[in-house]
């Protein structure tokens, strides 16, 4: 079993930047993707940003150039840099963990983007 959780949501203005973490625990192992997805209001969940066990990672075109995804610690936090905020940004951020035996999701957190 593993355990996410999100931290690092908040309120920034247009054109700032918020690192986002996500702590794993738990039986963290044969990990094939860790990502971020976002829900805004009244929206379906969207892929952000996701980085494959073996180093691949892609971007939502939204975001391209803009945020950053990192993975440390032997697969056991994952990080999102992003800069040049805009308030379409605005959404909650959920760290997902994908491996054989399922997928794994964090409560979330929220950002909020102010213009």
């Amino acid at each position: 079993q593993v355990q996410l959780m999100e931290s690092g949501g908040g309120l920034v203005q247009a054109g700032g930047s918020l690192r986002l973490s996500c702590a794993a625990s738990g039986s963290v192992k044969s990990i094939y993707t860790m990502g971020w997805f976002r829900q805004a209001p009244g929206k379906q969940r969207e892929l952000v940003a996701r980085i494959i066990s073996g180093g691949t990672i892609v971007y939502a075109d939204s975001v391209k150039g803009r945020f950053t995804i990192s993975r440390v610690n032997a697969n056991n936090t994952l990080y999102l840099q992003m800069n040049d905020l805009k308030p379409e940004d605005t959404a909650v951020y959920y760290c997902n963990l994908g491996r054989f035996d399922g997928n794994y999701w964090g409560k979330g957190t929220l950002v909020t983007v102010s213009s």
